[in-house]
């Protein structure tokens, strides 16, 4: 069998109804896996990623609400458990960013939304689901390289990323008695409105290193994969860094 393959697994991943997100379910569901998305606004965006998964083959059921709600992810991490039977592989992808240069300009809102929906939704929902994980089963949590380089812009965001890679790290340590991996994926500047709007783009800087551009949903996604199969079965507290060569010393 290949080690790549995800043959009647199953996936619980959040904040998949766009993005990396999306493409990650996507290849998933690819390589053989039924998929439980959960979405916080788009509905829309979410039911033609059920149909895109059922095109696929693959089973898929979509949940929305919000992450930061202990009982919705209680009630999720039920609800999924119902129709599969099983959760193989959590994957943590649910963010949110509100760009500011100055922290004195930084609103309360928006710094408390940014860490209930990084962090804090992230700790909620692998709180859920972790009874229901066995040996072999895997966690994988979307972090940024932002939380090696920090960004100007982007200061709450970079210390939930931060936080992100402890809760990662540590939570690899409390897994490894029931045999339960744990990691992250740190993308670079990935090609969505969003961080090209904040990180900009401009391909014909020559200071540029020959990787450095944004990447697309699709290029990181990969990273998805090998983590939640086999082939990355000596991997355990530990980051991938798809960021088109940054290099980050994490």
């Amino acid at each position: 069998m290949n080690d790549l393959e995800l043959k009647d697994k199953t996936v619980l991943i959040s904040g998949a109804d766009s993005g990396i997100g999306k493409a990650a379910a996507l290849l998933l569901a690819e390589k053989g896996a039924d998929i439980a998305i959960i979405y916080h606004q788009d509905t829309k965006g979410a039911e033609k990623m059920r149909q895109e998964i059922k095109q696929l083959g693959r089973k898929a059921i979509i949940f929305g609400g919000d992450i930061n709600d202990s009982k919705f992810c209680e009630d999720t991490v039920k609800k999924t458990i119902a129709e599969f039977g099983k959760i193989d592989i959590l994957i943590n992808n649910a963010g949110t960013q509100f760009p500011c240069d100055n922290i004195e300009d930084l609103k309360e809102e928006n710094i408390r939304n940014t860490f209930d929906s990084n962090i804090i939704g992230m700790i909620l929902l692998t709180k859920a689901a972790f009874p229901y994980l066995k040996q072999g089963c895997s966690i994988i949590n979307t972090t940024s390289a932002t939380a090696y380089q920090g960004h100007g812009e982007l200061l709450d965001y970079s210390a939930t990323k931060g936080a992100i890679v402890s809760f990662t790290r540590s939570l690899a340590l409390q897994a490894k008695p029931k045999g339960i991996r744990v990691n992250a994926v740190a993308p670079g500047p990935v090609a969505t409105p969003l961080t090209e709007k904040t990180f900009g783009e401009d391909e014909e800087d020559l200071n540029k290193p020959p990787l450095e551009r944004s990447a697309t949903s699709e290029e990181i996604a990969p990273s998805f994969l090998f983590l939640a199969t086999d082939a990355s079965a000596q991997m355990t507290g530990q980051v991938l860094h798809p960021n088109g060569g940054l290099i980050v010393n994490g």
